[in-house]
């Protein structure tokens, strides 16, 4: 752990499980999901921030949808669940950090679009491009045979970061190797942004 002291335990498995039973029923730490804990905010210097815990909950997955939309300002709504997309099955978790949705998105290539964010020592979290989270919502809402200014009206994204968007960041978004439909989408999208 980088710039923090490292607290070691030695014992069996069984009495190690136990310790972490003690620690988690006491509230000191904090059962995320399986096989995923964290100290209780009490015991940590700053927040952690959620998105950080996305990839090792349910990986590979990055922060995509309406969370990478709001992460953005794409989009002025606040969202309450952390949004994902994954190349495993579609799972959900209520957390003691809220809910964390993982939906599957099938591309051939996943991790086109997206970056990886740091936002503080050692806490990283992989991001979709805002174009990539417009896509990815598309493509898992089966929205896209919709008029893309429609969509774009209904979801109220900010047409001036929109149209802020190079041709190169659409051709990106068209490399992950959505279906079809999406790419005709997106490339409509391009047209009315780019003529």
């Amino acid at each position: 752990m980088r710039g923090e002291a490292a607290v070691w335990m030695r014992g069996s498995k069984d009495s190690l499980g136990a310790m972490l039973k003690r620690a988690v029923a006491s509230g000191e730490i904090l059962r995320i999901c399986r096989g995923l804990y964290g100290l209780d905010r009490r015991y940590l210097r700053e927040s952690l921030h959620p998105y950080v815990l996305a990839q090792p909950m349910y990986g590979p997955s990055y922060i995509s949808m309406e969370s990478a939309l709001s992460y953005h300002g794409w989009i002025p709504e606040a969202v309450h669940a952390v949004t994902s997309a994954t190349v495993r099955r579609s799972a959900t978790f209520n957390t003691p950090f809220g809910p964390f949705s993982f939906t599957r998105v099938a591309q051939r290539t996943f991790f086109a679009g997206v970056e990886r964010v740091e936002v503080g020592p050692g806490a990283v979290f992989l991001l979709a491009s805002p174009l990539k989270a417009l896509a990815d919502y598309v493509h898992v809402h089966a929205l896209a045979t919709e008029s893309p200014p429609d969509l774009i009206a209904s979801l109220r994204v900010d047409v001036h970061a929109l149209a802020a968007q190079s041709p190169a960041a659409y051709t990106e978004v068209a490399a992950a190797g959505y279906g079809s439909a999406v790419r005709q989408f997106m490339s409509k999208l391009a047209q009315l942004q780019h003529p």
